[in-house]
């Protein structure tokens, strides 16, 4: 084994996908959400909801800060209902909402169908395993995580929106690093997103390895934020790491060819 130690993967397009498009699913979830409050007594108009918010999961994404720092959705919605004159509204209720709203969406989210055999791959080279996820609800992850059973397989679950900070704020790695006492020379980082994924291990000193199977647009050659590898499949993962050259100062590990993709 190289002197990788650790993987931390992503969630979203790396370890599960979206099968259908997401604009009538976003609908779907928040005719959820207002029949959910309906039925605890926040009676919202659905078509006016829809109307100003056009959908609230993606007026949330369109309107997170550029800070790194995670507002969940359920500061949000308590926003959103205050607004409307519903003022200090339980958490229960509020929860139970953003539950009806996740429901929908997680059944558009598709387990891959190298995902559990990579991790066990993995697990059975001696690799500690993590998870850094960027959400805007940590119940919400974490119940796809059940779903699918990936739970087993990681020493440490981080969610941003747990800890309040999003990738690629260099922090979230760090606090992933120090759950399984792992130097950042000594971590690997799969992800699809290079601006959140990549750059961020890039930054904390990790080996960044960049999942292009959903990725629209992979030209290299032009990208402002390299990674360290890049894999077309999760499967490609056990044999690329233990191929990966190793550099025994704490600079980190260095690849001969670091585009090289390991098609199967």
């Amino acid at each position: 084994m190289s002197c990788i130690r650790a993987v931390f993967f992503d969630l979203g397009s790396t370890l599960v996908f979206s099968k259908n498009p997401w604009p009538p699913i976003y609908e779907q979830a928040d005719g959820a959400l207002v029949d959910a409050l309906g039925r605890n007594g926040i009676h919202i108009d659905s078509a006016a909801f829809t109307s100003e918010f056009g959908s609230f999961i993606r007026s949330y994404y369109d309107n997170r800060p550029e800070n790194n720092r995670e507002r969940t959705t359920f500061a949000v919605l308590g926003e959103v209902l205050a607004g409307r004159g519903f003022r200090s509204v339980a958490d229960h209720i509020l929860r139970a909402g953003l539950d009806a709203m996740y429901a929908v969406t997680q059944r558009n989210w598709y387990l891959e169908e190298d995902a559990i055999p990579t991790l066990e791959a993995l697990r059975n080279q001696g690799y500690h395993l993590g998870l850094i996820s960027n959400t805007s609800d940590d119940r919400n992850v974490q119940q796809l995580i059940d779903r699918d059973n990936l739970r087993p397989f990681f020493e440490t679950i981080v969610t941003s929106a747990a800890l309040g900070i999003r990738k690629p704020d260099i922090r979230i790695f760090q606090h992933a690093l120090e759950q399984v006492d792992i130097q950042p020379w000594e971590a690997a980082m799969v992800g699809d997103t290079l601006d959140a994924d990549i750059l961020g291990a890039n930054q904390a000193g990790m080996y960044s390895i960049w999942l292009t199977r959903h990725v629209q647009d992979t030209q290299e050659g032009e990208l402002t934020i390299q990674p360290q590898a890049v894999v077309t499949a999760l499967q490609q993962i056990p044999g690329m790491l233990a191929e990966v050259g190793n550099d025994s100062t704490e600079g980190g590990l260095t690849t001969k060819h670091p585009f090289a993709r390991d098609d199967p």
